[in-house]
């Protein structure tokens, strides 16, 4: 099974050593990333070391492609979960929608992802 990496635990990880350390952590299990993740850890890492991880475990963990499609389902998912009553933002919502589309664990720390869960089929790591 694959699993989906968010950018709480790529910035954690930043924080303590190299992301490739996820690699070795993870073995045979595919890794993908989500594009707005890439974008939220680049935004806030300001040490070039971090950038420079980043594009390291990037060379060996593919980026989700994200066609006219996904979007849709991710609107319709925001859409779905604010009914239910749970805001979650368009980051958050694009991360839970890359995890279900490619039928993946979700690997974070954050914790609006455990109340996505409730209402949609989305497996946390």
């Amino acid at each position: 099974m694959a699993v989906i990496v968010d950018a709480s635990v790529l910035i954690d990880q930043l924080s303590v050593g190299p992301l490739e350390e996820l690699l070795r952590l993870f073995g045979n299990v595919p890794l993908f990333v989500p594009p707005l993740v890439v974008a939220e850890v680049l935004s806030g890492t300001n040490d070039p070391s971090g950038r420079i991880s980043l594009g390291e475990f990037l060379e060996h963990v593919p980026v989700i492609e994200t066609p006219l499609v996904h979007w849709i389902d991710l609107g319709n998912l925001r859409r779905n979960l604010r009914q239910r009553g749970l805001s979650v933002s368009l980051p958050d919502a694009h991360v839970a929608q890359c995890a279900l589309e490619l039928n993946a664990s979700l690997l974070t720390r954050d914790a609006i992802f455990r109340r996505i869960a409730e209402h949609v089929p989305l497996r946390l790591a």
